[in-house]
């Protein structure tokens, strides 16, 4: 792709709302020659400082991670071991820095809530990775939201069946523009907050994970080959609740600009 057509889809970013950017499909299919019957865009999340684009392969999520998250969602943090889950690639929803981005409330649900997370975005991937060469991976962070229909997701656990319909659904994975590990550093600790029309609903500090970002790292590769294009929703605090139409989010992680959704 030229560097022209790089910094048109940077400029464009705005008006992605599931971060699915066509034609670079298209633009893949012909260079490889090989010939398909539709176009399946790919998902893209524009990178800060550069023309670059990052493309998603995987969106992994770590369930309960702070403490007392796990505690209101029933579960004893210090005997539970990670565990995971994951996001299509197309449901991220692209916001862009310093706007309010729509964020479409969705169906089926009648609590439909937010938790506010840091994510970490891999341009290297392996097995077995280990927990001291596991940050060497991350290429750059976000900020984002794992919204999530809960009551779909309540009913599901109840009856032991799987709750992807809670979770793994269209545009939730909002997530702000990604910021080079060069430019940042890593995120071990500082404040990740969450507002609701000015309200603070979700407050804590990075360094409560039970499970750092290496370790979520280190452990997803014994489960899966990791691999560039891959990222990681890396758990919220408690407090999680509801939203509805009208509301305004704002989500704040110590060093990234805020992340601010209206639900429509």
């Amino acid at each position: 792709m030229s560097d022209l057509s790089k910094r048109s889809l940077l400029q464009t970013s705005g008006l992605l709302t599931a971060g699915a950017v066509l034609g670079l499909a298209s633009t893949v299919r012909a260079q490889s020659g090989l010939k398909t019957p539709f176009v399946v865009p790919g998902t893209y999340i524009p990178v800060v400082g550069s023309d670059e684009v990052f493309p998603v392969r995987r969106i992994y999520c770590i369930g309960r991670n702070y403490a007392a998250h796990a505690r209101e969602m029933g579960s004893d943090p210090t005997r539970e071991p990670p565990f995971f889950f994951q996001k299509p690639a197309d449901a991220i929803q692209n916001v862009p820095i310093g706007t309010v981005a729509d964020h479409a409330y969705p169906t089926l649900t009648k609590n439909y809530s937010y938790e506010a997370e840091l994510v970490a975005a891999l341009d290297k991937g392996g097995r077995n990775i280990s927990i001291d060469k596991a940050l060497e991976h991350v290429y750059a962070y976000s900020l984002g939201l794992d919204m999530t229909r809960r009551d779909l997701q309540d009913v599901m656990k109840a009856e032991r069946k799987p709750w992807e319909i809670g979770k793994s659904f269209d545009h939730s994975a909002p997530i702000g523009p990604l910021h080079k590990v060069a430019s940042t550093g890593h995120f071990t600790k500082g404040s990740i907050w969450l507002k609701v029309n000015g309200q603070t609903k979700q407050s804590a500090n990075l360094n409560q994970m039970i499970w750092s970002v290496a370790e979520q790292i280190s452990k997803l590769s014994e489960a899966f080959e990791l691999f560039p294009g891959d990222i990681i929703y890396s758990g919220t605090p408690e407090n999680v609740g509801p939203v509805v139409r009208g509301d305004l989010i704002e989500m704040h992680v110590d060093g990234l600009p805020n992340l601010s959704v209206k639900i429509v």
